[in-house]
């Protein structure tokens, strides 16, 4: 559940190319090529922006429930530096007009909900979003990534605040450490995460860019090795991360709220694996051009390689 919207790339030496984006909707098709059933719960427009949102999902195999809009489909400006690196501007509009009203419907049979970045924080639509989560908390596993976004939500107290109400809810979060540094200025990153632990997460991740994952949960911390790799672009890369990192936790079979226990009880061991899929199914997306998560068979071979 989220934004999803255009990312139009440009930079020195890159020819400008549009194609659908947008952080929840990215973790949506990233589970579908991983072999999962997803549906996707966000906005768009009836223009061609939003067009090529629809036939992306279909594309991907995504369900998508909720019509178009009369609202211009949101858009994201991503300029690459001379690494690949990239800084994004935004025209957005975001609400979800008559979706508390579905709700039950749309969640039914659900076993994980995941949300997160712009969607979570920025009004009318994060008040939609954070009853929605608050509904489907005894349904099914939560998962959450802030994603922040510090040109568009520019204060830190009120990012903080609105983070940890979804942390509060969430069975696994997923942050980078810019996420985590922005909004604990002063405190250390692993501080930050294992105080969010404290507030009801059965785990905590860290990305660190091209350094290591880290993660916490009860039984202790865990870390994982970066795949060796040519970076093109870092264009979804937590995306892909949050993708697999939530794929391999399904085939776990740790999914579910009634299985919240057993998750809250995973193995350090168990942690690392879950961090070495999802870090090799980073790794892959940055190896080329924009938000393309790797398919079930393309994170199978590069694991095994």
């Amino acid at each position: 559940m989220g934004e999803t919207l255009i990312d139009v790339v440009e930079g020195a030496g890159v020819k400008p190319r549009a194609h659908v984006g947008g952080s929840p909707m990215n973790v949506a098709v990233g589970l579908a090529r991983l072999g999962h059933a997803v549906q996707f719960l966000g906005r768009y427009g009836k223009d061609n922006f939003g067009q090529m949102v629809s036939g992306h999902l279909a594309d991907n195999s995504v369900l998508n429930p909720l019509s178009p809009d009369d609202s211009p489909t949101s858009t994201a400006t991503a300029t690459l530096d001379e690494t690949g690196a990239a800084t994004y501007t935004f025209e957005l509009e975001w609400s979800l007009d008559g979706l508390l009203e579905r709700l039950s419907d749309d969640l039914q049979g659900s076993t994980l909900l995941h949300t997160g970045s712009i969607a979570t924080m920025l009004e009318p639509g994060a008040s939609t979003v954070l009853t929605a989560v608050e509904h489907a908390h005894p349904l099914a596993t939560i998962s959450y990534d802030p994603n922040c976004r510090p040109t568009i939500i520019t204060d830190p107290s009120y990012a903080r605040e609105a983070a940890e109400k979804f942390v509060r809810l969430a069975d696994v979060v997923k942050a980078s450490d810019e996420d985590l540094e922005w909004l604990y200025p002063d405190r250390s990153v692993k501080d930050s995460a294992r105080a969010w632990l404290e507030l009801g997460p059965a785990i905590v991740v860290v990305t660190q860019g091209g350094d290591e994952p880290w993660a916490v949960a009860a039984a202790g911390e865990a870390t994982a090795a970066v795949p060796p790799v040519e970076v093109v672009d870092t264009v979804g890369a937590g995306d892909s991360f949050m993708a697999a990192l939530l794929g391999a936790i399904v085939d776990k079979e740790l999914d579910g709220s009634g299985r919240r226990e057993k998750l809250r009880q995973i193995s350090t061991g168990e942690l690392r694996g879950i961090l070495e899929t999802a870090a090799t199914a980073a790794a892959i997306t940055v190896s080329r051009a924009g938000a393309n998560p790797p398919s079930k068979t393309e994170l199978r071979q590069r694991r095994s390689s």
